[in-house]
């Protein structure tokens, strides 16, 4: 096995030397840094990670803990990409990311917290899970440095997609294109709905606008057959609505199919938003209205605080930040006719 005493004799330079260029020390040239890296490179050097370990007391590995209710797993249109982002930024800075198991065939029915101790993670990302899980709550209480994706705790960092603002442009924008009957099918009970649902009702009071209590309704995230059951009721209605927000893109599918079932052709009979901004939707025709989530921001910036915390623990701010969406106008929404217009025209 190839050790930094054999690329010191190579390049002449001190055992130490060699740790310091390998390590990106700033009192090493460029150059010199530049030459023991070539030459590791043709020796075939490898970090001992073990001995690393012992040195910096650091595994470089940062556990994730994710799962939704669909179990839909890397599936997760939203949720793929933000994890994406994150390993990439991840390994960027020297990092390797395993996941917290989460089944119940955990080794000797290890909490999560147990399992992230067992591993030696030097720290932990929490997306997409029961909130409320006691072992969430542990794991979130322990000293491991730690960051949350779409969810806030008292006293840990968090990540947060702006859905209040995301919310209110959609409405705003619909409100813009003449809809004044609008139903918003909002997903399960979570931090996310609450700040969505709360947004919508805000918005609704700025714009004077009257929502009848049957045009909200709900159903759970990613699922098709509750939206498409949902929006059933919805035409239903004695006055139904002219334009149908749904809990995020891939439900919309299921939307879309009671829609085409029942005779009515988006947007011309009636309209329809989505939120999240999945590639599939925005190919859709029409490309489906709805919110773009900056997933590569939401990843990136998880792992770049979570790696402050575990490398910077006493100058790395507690904070939540907050990362903001765009509206895509898409071709799902009709631009309607004022009554003004249309007397005019009678």
């Amino acid at each position: 096995m190839v050790s930094m005493k054999d690329i010191s004799e190579a390049c002449g330079v001190s055992i130490a030397t060699v740790s310091k260029a390998l390590n990106d020390h700033k009192d090493i040239s460029s150059e010199t840094k530049e030459r023991i890296r070539l030459a590791a490179r043709d020796l075939g050097y490898s970090p001992n990670s073990a001995a690393k370990s012992l040195k910096t007391h650091r595994t470089c590995n940062i556990g994730v803990l994710f799962t939704d209710e669909s179990r839909s797993g890397l599936t997760h249109d939203y949720f793929a990409r933000v994890l994406d982002s994150f390993k990439n930024t991840a390994e960027e800075k020297g990092y390797d990311i395993t996941f917290i198991n989460s089944c119940k065939s955990r080794p000797q029915k290890m909490t999560y917290l147990e399992h992230a101790r067992y591993r030696g993670f030097d720290g932990v990302v929490i997306a997409c899970v029961d909130f409320d899980d006691p072992e969430v709550r542990e794991l979130v209480k322990s000293e491991i440095p730690l960051v949350t994706i779409d969810h806030l705790f008292n006293g840990r960092s968090a990540i947060i997609s702006d859905n209040v603002k995301g919310m209110k442009d959609l409405l705003c924008y619909l409100f813009q294109m003449g809809h004044r009957k609008i139903a918003y099918i909002h997903g399960a009970p979570s931090a996310v709905t609450q700040s969505r649902l709360s947004s919508f009702y805000k918005t609704c009071e700025e714009l004077s606008l009257k929502i009848p209590a049957g045009y909200i309704t709900e159903s759970p995230y990613r699922n098709t057959d509750g939206a498409y059951a949902q929006t059933i009721k919805l035409l239903k209605l004695p006055a139904p609505p002219t334009c149908i927000l749904y809990p995020d893109d891939f439900s919309c599918f299921g939307g879309i199919s009671a829609l085409n079932e029942a005779g009515f052709k988006i947007p011309d009979d009636i309209s329809i938003a989505g939120y999240d901004g999945i590639g599939l939707a925005r190919n859709f025709k029409p490309p489906l209205t709805t919110i773009v989530q900056n997933t590569t921001k939401i990843g990136s910036e998880a792992a770049s605080k979570l790696i402050s915390l575990i490398e910077n623990p006493k100058s790395t701010i507690t904070e939540q930040i907050i990362i903001p969406g765009e509206l895509f106008p898409g071709g799902t929404v009709k631009k309607m006719r004022s009554k003004i217009t249309e007397d005019a025209n009678a």
